[in-house]
């Protein structure tokens, strides 16, 4: 596959837009910032991408390996992630940062079972500022599933509108199963926020709109007035409505659906219209750079922060040590870029399409 192809505009910003949520919330305005939708917006885009790729494998080649699938999976999330568990824990036991560490919740996040590991126990137990890892394990337990539906789809020789039918009413399903979870066995928020069962949708809506309506690889009945200056518009409403509700029965079941759709209309613009207004700013350079960074951002960010504050905050105060984290971890997740991601998104090609 080659890269033009491979390569789509505008993640990259949408990348960097979706860590900037996460890391404003997590260095002081989690209460007025949705850091969670930054997290959503991630899950969304990992499915759009990935299975994006997927098709056009099986499109140019007639199959999806699986071996090589899951190689560059194992390449593409692992080694960055061990490096900063293991530094973070390292620097929890030696004092440099607070708090205790308990190996049985060190190896849920090991083995990618930390979110049902807070369902179970909560947070504690772990390096501060390794919490966010939870999301890593819903991402590992879909991508451990997803091709084999994916795969059984084509073998059923489903056309691109019966799989999205097929992945929706999945949707429908984990929405009515977050419903039961509330209103039914009233469970904890955690439950609904973290859990792999609870969280898949905000994947597979990537994954719909990979299979059907792409804006890559299909046409649209739409014209680009219409996507623009109705079906956008609507979608920013749908999400400030996902904000602004703040009833826990909305937030713990339906505004992950609800986000979930919304998202479809601004991927579909920010991909076909990058050098429209309000989307061309997800390509220039600076902020498609910080895409390229943003996974080994999301991994550093927090626990810099966590150390900043201890160490730093009384001095700085909170809008310097905001700028201290962001510039420590911009150099951190360049040093692992270069080091570590580069040399294995190299050996990744090995295992392309």
């Amino acid at each position: 596959m080659s890269k033009a192809r491979s390569h789509i505009p505008s993640l990259d910003g949408l990348r960097t837009f979706s860590f900037a949520i996460v890391f404003i919330a997590h260095v002081g305005l989690g209460d007025r910032v949705p850091g969670g939708f930054g997290v959503t917006v991630f899950f969304f885009l990992s499915g759009f991408l990935i299975t994006t790729l997927m098709r056009l494998e099986h499109s140019e080649k007639g199959h999806v390996s699986l071996r090589n699938f899951y190689i560059r999976r194992v390449l593409r999330i692992l080694p960055p992630f061990y490096l900063v568990l293991a530094t973070a824990t390292a620097l929890t036991l030696s004092g440099v940062l607070p708090g205790q560490i308990e190996a049985r919740a060190v190896l849920a996040q090991a083995l990618h079972y930390a979110n049902y590991w807070i369902v179970a126990h909560g947070g504690a137990g772990v390096a501060p500022g390794t919490g966010v890892f939870w999301s890593l394990a819903v991402e590992e337990h879909f991508y451990l599933l997803f091709p084999l539906l994916y795969l059984s789809l084509q073998r059923l020789r489903a056309s691109r509108f019966q799989q999205a039918l097929a992945l929706l009413s999945l949707c429908g399903a984990i929405l009515i199963w977050r419903c039961i979870l509330v209103f039914v066995l009233h469970s904890s928020e955690d439950r609904t926020y973290v859990a792999s069962d609870a969280r898949f949708d905000s994947i597979l809506f990537g994954c719909i709109l990979a299979v059907y309506g792409n804006p890559v690889l299909d046409g649209t009945r739409k014209s680009d007035t219409f996507w623009k200056y109705v079906l956008l518009p609507l979608a920013l409403i749908a999400l400030l409505l996902s904000f602004v509700i703040r009833t826990p029965s909305f937030r713990e079941t339906f505004r992950y659906s609800l986000q979930g759709l919304a998202l479809v209309p601004v991927f579909v613009c920010a991909v076909r219209f990058p050098e429209w207004g309000p989307m061309r700013v997800l390509n220039y350079r600076p902020i498609a750079f910080l895409g390229v960074l943003s996974y080994s951002l999301y991994l550093v960010h927090h626990v810099v922060s966590v150390a900043v504050t201890v160490h730093l905050g009384q001095t700085l105060g909170p809008v310097l040590s905001a700028l201290v984290t962001l510039t420590i971890s911009l150099v951190l997740a360049w040093l692992i870029h270069i080091g570590i991601e580069k040399p294995c998104a190299r050996l990744r090609k090995r295992f392309s399409a």
